[in-house]
């Protein structure tokens, strides 16, 4: 009898790759894990780092350096290539990157196409809705099988700051950051809930507690959060690396969990052909079902603004 290994490709070694490995590891989510780079030595480097970290850790897991012809086999790769943002050079959008990402993209993607492999993409390459579409389109992919992580990191933030704005512990309220994971993201207020209360309820039961609170202030500053971490150490790396984790357990898991993640919209929200981010059901499938929620009609209008800010943005892609 063959016990399947559970095998995660993942392009890129950098900051954000190397955590998002270390959160697979940790976490026990695969047995093997291979590094691809253009620097071959970073790669080496940052997967016999890993490898030598799982001897503390639970579970056995190999790590090695490798090329495209070792992807074939994967179940899993995750795309993680690209510049960050240069906040010293102006850089404040994650779409400023777009034209080096693009770049890199042309050169990773017949390389995939080329490595027979045939399993679920997830890419947190930024702008992460639209390179997420772009390799979708490039690659020909089934929809399903490809996705970013996109505002699964920014909904953790929206929850992190009504809890620090509340005193209710983040994991007992349920919100999600939509659309976009960058600027034109937002918060669907009317359906945030604390224990399944809506937020908007306690606000006018307790008015002398929650009246003074500022939710568009809340919302700005979860959206800023990235750019906090990446102006105080230079990356953001812990957060997207959890992150990354909760949708390949949700996946390797055959969860069927709800996350907010990023795919290809075929009629939902009232949109076709643009890659966007809402709440969607996710198993060994990829993603089983888009999940459509209720906005109301300002919530509506941003949803609207920041799909076509994305089309726009995804149509600059195409032709660079």
């Amino acid at each position: 009898m063959k016990i399947n290994r559970r095998k995660i490709a993942i392009i890129g070694a950098g900051h954000v790759g190397s955590h998002g490995g270390y959160a697979l590891i940790s976490q026990g989510l695969a047995e093997e894990i291979v590094y691809i780079d253009i620097d071959q030595k970073k790669a080496e480097a940052q997967a016999l780092d890993l490898f030598d970290s799982s001897t503390y850790l639970d579970r056995h897991v190999k790590v090695y350096a490798g090329d495209y012809s070792d992807i074939a086999d994967a179940d899993i790769l995750i795309v993680a290539a690209g510049p960050l943002p240069d906040m010293k050079a102006g850089q404040n959008d994650r779409q400023q990157t777009l034209g080096a990402t693009v770049e890199i993209l042309k050169d990773i993607v017949p390389k995939i196409k080329a490595s027979g492999f045939d399993g679920i993409i997830i890419n947190i390459s930024n702008p992460a809705d639209v390179v997420a579409h772009y390799l979708q389109e490039k690659l020909g992919w089934n929809p399903k099988r490809i996705l970013s992580t996109s505002t699964t990191l920014d909904s953790a933030r929206v929850r992190r700051a009504i809890s620090e704005a509340t005193g209710y512990d983040q994991k007992s309220i349920q919100a999600y950051a939509l659309s976009e994971h960058g600027e034109t993201q937002f918060v669907p207020w009317s359906l945030v809930t604390v224990a399944g209360k809506p937020l908007l309820e306690l606000i006018k039961e307790q008015p002398e507690r929650f009246g003074k609170l500022d939710l568009e202030e809340i919302a700005l500053r979860a959206k800023k959060a990235g750019w906090i971490i990446l102006g105080g150490k230079g990356s953001t790396e812990f957060g997207i690396g959890a992150s990354i984790a909760n949708v390949v357990k949700a996946i390797f898991g055959d969860e069927n969990r709800i996350l907010p993640v990023s795919t290809l919209l075929q009629g939902q929200y009232g949109y076709r052909d643009v890659f966007a981010s809402v709440p969607c059901r996710l198993n060994n499938e990829g993603v089983a079902e888009v999940i459509e929620l209720n906005l109301t009609d300002e919530e509506k209008a941003k949803f609207d603004a920041s799909v076509k800010s994305m089309t726009e943005n995804y149509k600059r892609a195409t032709e660079m």
